[in-house]
């Protein structure tokens, strides 16, 4: 796909859009995707990987209280 030709849709509280893959690996996420969820340098982010679901990334936020929960950290 020809990312010139790909429009970005702007809809409340939604993003599509596309990335190239680096040479290394790594992409880019788009602006407006990093401020829609208040992603900001230096973020720490987890990505989630299965073959037949694709690839999520998520806030390192979520991830922890998911964390704290499993383990049963709030007790303590």
């Amino acid at each position: 796909m020809d990312n010139k030709n790909f429009k970005r849709e702007k809809i409340e509280g939604k993003f599509i859009g596309s990335v190239k893959v680096g040479p290394k690996g790594q992409i880019v996420i788009p602006k407006e995707a990093r401020d829609l969820f208040n992603i900001k340098a230096g973020d720490t982010l987890i990505l989630l990987a299965d073959v037949e679901r694709g690839i999520a990334i998520q806030g390192y936020e979520l991830f922890q209280k998911f964390a704290d929960q499993a383990f049963d950290k709030e007790k303590e």
